[in-house]
């Protein structure tokens, strides 16, 4: 299967797309000290959900999909040099409005969690 959405995303922030099937992705993040908030560390969550955004997004998986709304909880900290692996699935579709659930693991340890509301518009959000 081949990737059809945010083609041009920048990988090295947002994590890469290891495993994609119909309505399923999982998007790995290596976490850099660019992404860390203070000498202990700490990662700014921004990072993690932006990478649980793109696998709801790559999931999705159409040039199309945007996102609408999303719910979501950090379980766990994560620090510089952790690597995070988030799995995404579209749990139901109604018209164009696809709700996507996310888990993010840090070694099989849940970190984040969430549910993304995404629509799959006629033509793109900017035209």
């Amino acid at each position: 299967m081949q990737i059809n959405t945010h083609l041009t995303i920048d990988t090295t922030l947002c994590g890469k797309v290891t495993k994609l099937q119909e309505s399923y992705a999982e998007v790995l993040l290596h976490t850099t000290e660019q992404m860390g908030v203070d000498p202990q560390g700490l990662v700014h969550g921004g990072f993690i959900f932006g990478a649980a955004d793109y696998a709801a997004m790559s999931a999705v998986n159409d040039p199309l999909v945007v996102l609408g709304s999303a719910s979501s909880k950090f379980t766990a900290p994560v620090k510089v040099g952790d690597v995070v692996l988030c799995k995404a699935k579209v749990v139901s579709e109604k018209g164009k409005k696809k709700e996507v659930d996310v888990q993010a693991f840090v070694n099989e340890k849940l970190v984040f969690e969430g549910n993304f509301t995404t629509f799959v518009l006629a033509e793109h959000v900017l035209m």
